[in-house]
Protein backbone atom coordinates (compact mmCIF):
# COMPACT_ATOMS: atom_id res chain seq x y z
CA UNK A 1 0.00 0.00 0.00
CA UNK A 2 1.02 3.25 -0.91
CA UNK A 3 2.44 5.50 1.70
CA UNK A 4 3.45 9.07 2.72
CA UNK A 5 5.46 10.50 5.11
CA UNK A 6 3.92 13.45 7.25
CA UNK A 7 6.43 16.90 6.38
CA UNK A 8 3.47 19.13 8.66
CA UNK A 9 0.42 18.83 10.16
CA UNK A 10 -2.32 21.71 9.07
CA UNK A 11 -4.34 20.69 11.58
CA UNK A 12 -6.49 17.55 12.16
CA UNK A 13 -7.98 17.23 9.11
CA UNK A 14 -4.96 18.57 6.59
CA UNK A 15 -1.21 17.61 6.64
CA UNK A 16 1.39 17.82 4.24
CA UNK A 17 3.30 15.13 3.14
CA UNK A 18 5.94 13.66 0.80
CA UNK A 19 5.11 10.28 -1.31
CA UNK A 20 7.53 7.97 -2.00
CA UNK A 21 9.23 10.05 -4.89
CA UNK A 22 9.93 12.95 -2.94
CA UNK A 23 6.63 15.30 -4.26
CA UNK A 24 4.97 17.05 -1.52
CA UNK A 25 1.34 16.60 -1.47
CA UNK A 26 -1.43 18.22 0.49
CA UNK A 27 -3.55 15.09 2.26
CA UNK A 28 -7.29 15.54 3.90
CA UNK A 29 -8.92 13.08 5.47
CA UNK A 30 -11.06 12.89 8.79
CA UNK A 31 -8.69 13.31 11.58
CA UNK A 32 -5.50 12.50 9.30
CA UNK A 33 -3.52 15.04 11.31
CA UNK A 34 -4.23 14.36 14.50
CA UNK A 35 -1.51 14.34 16.48
CA UNK A 36 1.00 13.50 13.96
CA UNK A 37 4.57 14.40 14.07
CA UNK A 38 7.04 15.09 11.14
CA UNK A 39 8.67 11.85 9.55
CA UNK A 40 5.24 9.48 10.74
CA UNK A 41 3.93 7.49 8.16
CA UNK A 42 0.41 7.83 6.44
CA UNK A 43 -1.18 4.95 4.52
CA UNK A 44 -2.87 5.81 1.43
CA UNK A 45 -6.07 4.13 2.73
CA UNK A 46 -6.63 7.19 5.77
CA UNK A 47 -6.80 9.35 2.46
CA UNK A 48 -9.54 10.96 1.34
CA UNK A 49 -8.48 13.62 -1.09
CA UNK A 50 -4.83 14.68 -2.34
CA UNK A 51 -3.23 16.92 -5.10
CA UNK A 52 0.16 18.57 -5.39
CA UNK A 53 1.29 22.08 -5.37
CA UNK A 54 4.33 21.86 -7.73
CA UNK A 55 5.43 24.95 -7.68
CA UNK A 56 7.55 25.59 -3.87
CA UNK A 57 6.43 29.43 -4.04
CA UNK A 58 2.47 28.35 -4.15
CA UNK A 59 3.09 25.48 -1.74
CA UNK A 60 4.32 28.20 0.91
CA UNK A 61 1.29 30.32 0.16
CA UNK A 62 -0.72 27.64 -0.03
CA UNK A 63 0.18 27.02 3.72
CA UNK A 64 -0.12 30.46 5.10
CA UNK A 65 -3.45 30.48 3.78
CA UNK A 66 -4.67 27.66 4.90
CA UNK A 67 -3.58 28.54 8.98
CA UNK A 68 -5.82 31.34 8.60
CA UNK A 69 -9.28 29.28 7.90
CA UNK A 70 -11.35 26.83 10.16
CA UNK A 71 -10.94 22.92 9.80
CA UNK A 72 -15.22 23.06 8.59
CA UNK A 73 -14.36 26.08 5.96
CA UNK A 74 -10.86 24.37 4.69
CA UNK A 75 -12.97 20.82 3.86
CA UNK A 76 -15.20 22.16 2.36
CA UNK A 77 -13.30 24.78 0.15
CA UNK A 78 -10.99 21.51 -1.10
CA UNK A 79 -14.01 19.52 -1.64
CA UNK A 80 -15.17 22.54 -4.12
CA UNK A 81 -12.09 22.25 -5.88
CA UNK A 82 -12.90 18.64 -6.44
CA UNK A 83 -16.29 19.16 -8.00
CA UNK A 84 -15.16 21.58 -10.46
CA UNK A 85 -12.45 19.11 -11.40
CA UNK A 86 -15.20 16.43 -11.71
CA UNK A 87 -17.64 18.92 -13.21
CA UNK A 88 -14.52 20.41 -15.87
CA UNK A 89 -13.65 16.76 -16.38
CA UNK A 90 -10.13 18.51 -17.32
CA UNK A 91 -6.81 18.36 -15.06
CA UNK A 92 -7.12 22.02 -13.39
CA UNK A 93 -4.37 24.52 -13.23
CA UNK A 94 -2.49 24.18 -9.55
CA UNK A 95 -3.08 27.48 -8.93
CA UNK A 96 -6.74 27.00 -8.48
CA UNK A 97 -6.10 25.66 -5.14
CA UNK A 98 -5.00 29.08 -3.70
CA UNK A 99 -6.70 31.66 -5.79
CA UNK A 100 -10.23 30.23 -5.71
CA UNK A 101 -9.46 29.22 -2.07
CA UNK A 102 -8.37 32.67 -0.89
CA UNK A 103 -11.31 34.50 -2.84
CA UNK A 104 -14.00 32.07 -1.12
CA UNK A 105 -12.67 32.28 2.24
CA UNK A 106 -12.40 36.32 1.86
CA UNK A 107 -15.88 36.33 0.32
CA UNK A 108 -17.19 33.77 3.19
CA UNK A 109 -15.48 36.30 5.75
CA UNK A 110 -17.12 39.44 4.02
CA UNK A 111 -20.88 37.57 3.76
CA UNK A 112 -20.88 36.79 7.83
CA UNK A 113 -19.71 40.79 8.31
CA UNK A 114 -22.66 41.80 6.32
CA UNK A 115 -20.29 43.65 3.56
CA UNK A 116 -21.22 42.68 -0.08
CA UNK A 117 -19.43 43.48 -3.34
CA UNK A 118 -20.91 44.11 -6.64
CA UNK A 119 -19.67 42.52 -9.92
CA UNK A 120 -20.24 44.78 -12.48
CA UNK A 121 -19.31 41.84 -15.26
CA UNK A 122 -21.66 39.31 -14.00
CA UNK A 123 -23.83 39.52 -17.50
CA UNK A 124 -20.58 39.51 -19.35
CA UNK A 125 -19.34 36.35 -17.36
CA UNK A 126 -22.56 34.53 -18.16
CA UNK A 127 -22.66 34.83 -21.44
CA UNK A 128 -18.58 34.36 -22.46
CA UNK A 129 -18.25 31.38 -20.01
CA UNK A 130 -21.95 29.44 -19.66
CA UNK A 131 -19.71 26.29 -19.03
CA UNK A 132 -17.77 27.52 -15.61
CA UNK A 133 -20.76 29.70 -15.05
CA UNK A 134 -23.69 26.48 -14.46
CA UNK A 135 -20.37 24.61 -12.76
CA UNK A 136 -20.09 28.18 -10.47
CA UNK A 137 -23.87 28.05 -9.74
CA UNK A 138 -23.39 24.67 -8.03
CA UNK A 139 -20.48 25.53 -6.49
CA UNK A 140 -21.88 28.30 -4.52
CA UNK A 141 -25.23 26.73 -3.75
CA UNK A 142 -22.96 23.95 -2.28
CA UNK A 143 -20.94 26.64 0.09
CA UNK A 144 -24.52 28.19 0.75
CA UNK A 145 -25.68 24.63 1.75
CA UNK A 146 -22.49 23.81 3.56
CA UNK A 147 -22.23 27.18 5.72
CA UNK A 148 -25.63 28.32 6.48
CA UNK A 149 -24.50 31.50 4.18
CA UNK A 150 -26.31 33.06 1.63
CA UNK A 151 -23.34 34.08 -0.90
CA UNK A 152 -24.84 36.52 -3.63
CA UNK A 153 -25.26 36.23 -7.49
CA UNK A 154 -22.07 38.52 -8.24
CA UNK A 155 -20.22 35.40 -6.75
CA UNK A 156 -21.51 33.45 -9.15
CA UNK A 157 -20.00 35.35 -11.56
CA UNK A 158 -16.39 35.83 -9.94
CA UNK A 159 -16.18 31.87 -9.42
CA UNK A 160 -16.78 31.20 -12.98
CA UNK A 161 -13.86 33.25 -13.59
CA UNK A 162 -11.57 30.90 -11.31
CA UNK A 163 -12.91 28.18 -13.12
CA UNK A 164 -12.09 29.55 -16.63
CA UNK A 165 -8.94 30.59 -15.36
CA UNK A 166 -7.84 27.23 -13.85
CA UNK A 167 -9.06 25.47 -17.09
CA UNK A 168 -6.93 27.64 -19.88
CA UNK A 169 -3.83 28.61 -17.62
CA UNK A 170 -5.40 32.44 -17.47
CA UNK A 171 -4.62 34.77 -15.29
CA UNK A 172 -7.34 35.96 -13.37
CA UNK A 173 -6.36 39.55 -13.07
CA UNK A 174 -6.26 39.36 -17.00
CA UNK A 175 -9.45 37.58 -17.61
CA UNK A 176 -11.52 40.88 -15.01
CA UNK A 177 -9.03 43.63 -17.24
CA UNK A 178 -10.75 42.17 -20.40
CA UNK A 179 -14.12 41.69 -18.81
CA UNK A 180 -13.84 45.35 -17.65
CA UNK A 181 -12.56 46.37 -20.86
CA UNK A 182 -15.74 44.89 -22.94
CA UNK A 183 -17.90 46.50 -20.33
CA UNK A 184 -16.58 50.11 -21.58
CA UNK A 185 -16.73 48.61 -25.37
CA UNK A 186 -20.14 48.14 -24.97
CA UNK A 187 -21.14 51.62 -23.08
CA UNK A 188 -19.48 52.85 -26.06
CA UNK A 189 -21.47 51.86 -28.79
CA UNK A 190 -24.58 51.83 -26.69
CA UNK A 191 -23.62 55.73 -26.38
CA UNK A 192 -22.44 56.16 -30.26
CA UNK A 193 -25.85 54.42 -31.64
CA UNK A 194 -28.19 55.74 -29.16
CA UNK A 195 -29.46 52.42 -28.05
CA UNK A 196 -29.74 50.32 -25.34
CA UNK A 197 -29.00 46.72 -25.72
CA UNK A 198 -30.97 43.61 -24.37
CA UNK A 199 -28.71 41.71 -22.33
CA UNK A 200 -30.45 38.77 -23.11
CA UNK A 201 -30.09 39.03 -26.33
CA UNK A 202 -28.61 36.50 -28.78
CA UNK A 203 -27.33 39.62 -30.52
CA UNK A 204 -25.70 40.73 -27.22
CA UNK A 205 -23.64 37.08 -26.69
CA UNK A 206 -22.45 36.81 -29.99
CA UNK A 207 -21.09 40.78 -29.67
CA UNK A 208 -19.45 39.89 -26.41
CA UNK A 209 -18.16 36.95 -27.58
CA UNK A 210 -16.54 38.65 -31.12
CA UNK A 211 -14.95 40.80 -28.52
CA UNK A 212 -13.61 38.95 -26.29
CA UNK A 213 -12.26 36.52 -29.31
CA UNK A 214 -10.79 39.95 -31.27
CA UNK A 215 -9.01 41.01 -27.38
CA UNK A 216 -7.43 37.69 -27.24
CA UNK A 217 -6.52 37.50 -30.63
CA UNK A 218 -4.56 40.85 -29.89
CA UNK A 219 -2.76 39.47 -27.05
CA UNK A 220 -1.55 36.64 -29.14
CA UNK A 221 -0.72 38.89 -31.79
CA UNK A 222 -2.76 36.48 -34.03
CA UNK A 223 -3.19 37.09 -37.96
CA UNK A 224 -6.85 37.87 -39.28
CA UNK A 225 -7.35 37.52 -42.88
CA UNK A 226 -9.33 40.07 -44.33
CA UNK A 227 -12.36 39.25 -47.13
CA UNK A 228 -11.22 40.69 -50.45
CA UNK A 229 -12.68 44.00 -51.19
CA UNK A 230 -14.89 44.38 -48.12
CA UNK A 231 -13.49 47.09 -46.65
CA UNK A 232 -14.34 49.82 -49.20
CA UNK A 233 -18.06 48.58 -49.32
CA UNK A 234 -18.72 48.66 -45.80
CA UNK A 235 -16.98 51.96 -45.38
CA UNK A 236 -18.94 53.42 -47.95
CA UNK A 237 -22.43 51.39 -47.13
CA UNK A 238 -22.43 51.57 -43.41
CA UNK A 239 -19.61 54.61 -42.39
CA UNK A 240 -21.51 55.12 -38.75
CA UNK A 241 -20.60 51.51 -37.77
CA UNK A 242 -17.41 51.44 -39.47
CA UNK A 243 -16.05 54.75 -38.07
CA UNK A 244 -17.46 53.40 -34.83
CA UNK A 245 -15.53 50.17 -35.18
CA UNK A 246 -12.35 51.93 -35.35
CA UNK A 247 -13.20 53.96 -32.50
CA UNK A 248 -13.62 50.57 -30.48
CA UNK A 249 -10.35 49.16 -31.60
CA UNK A 250 -8.62 52.44 -30.77
CA UNK A 251 -9.72 51.77 -26.86
CA UNK A 252 -8.65 48.17 -27.19
CA UNK A 253 -5.13 49.05 -28.40
CA UNK A 254 -4.68 51.75 -26.10
CA UNK A 255 -6.30 49.72 -23.31
CA UNK A 256 -4.07 46.20 -24.47
CA UNK A 257 -0.95 48.08 -25.76
CA UNK A 258 -1.03 45.75 -28.63
CA UNK A 259 -1.51 46.17 -32.62
CA UNK A 260 -5.00 45.54 -34.01
CA UNK A 261 -4.94 44.51 -37.47
CA UNK A 262 -7.33 46.39 -40.16
CA UNK A 263 -9.45 43.09 -40.84
CA UNK A 264 -10.62 43.31 -37.11
CA UNK A 265 -12.62 46.61 -37.69
CA UNK A 266 -14.51 44.53 -40.93
CA UNK A 267 -16.26 41.81 -38.44
CA UNK A 268 -16.74 44.32 -35.82
CA UNK A 269 -18.78 46.58 -38.33
CA UNK A 270 -21.17 43.51 -39.22
CA UNK A 271 -21.49 42.94 -35.67
CA UNK A 272 -22.46 46.85 -35.26
CA UNK A 273 -24.50 46.90 -38.22
CA UNK A 274 -26.60 44.14 -36.84
CA UNK A 275 -27.41 46.12 -34.13
CA UNK A 276 -27.94 49.49 -35.75
CA UNK A 277 -30.22 47.87 -38.50
CA UNK A 278 -32.56 47.00 -35.67
CA UNK A 279 -32.87 49.73 -34.23
CA UNK A 280 -33.48 51.80 -37.21
CA UNK A 281 -36.52 49.20 -37.68
CA UNK A 282 -38.21 49.42 -34.53
CA UNK A 283 -37.75 53.39 -34.77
Amino acid sequence: MKKYEVQKSLNNNVLIASDLDGNEVVLIGSGIGFGKKVGESINHGQVEKMFVLNDPEKQAQYKQLLSTIDEETIKMLISVVEVIRERAGMPLNENIHIALTDHLAFAINRMKQGLMIRNPFLLETKALYPNEYKIAEEVTAMVNEKLSIDLPEGEIGFIALHIHSAIENKNVGDLTAHSALIVKLINIIEEQLDLEIDKSSIDYTRLIRHLRYAIERMVRGEKVNEPLKITDVLKAEYPVCYNLAWKLIKVMQQSLQKDVQDAEAVYLTLHLQRLHAKKQYID
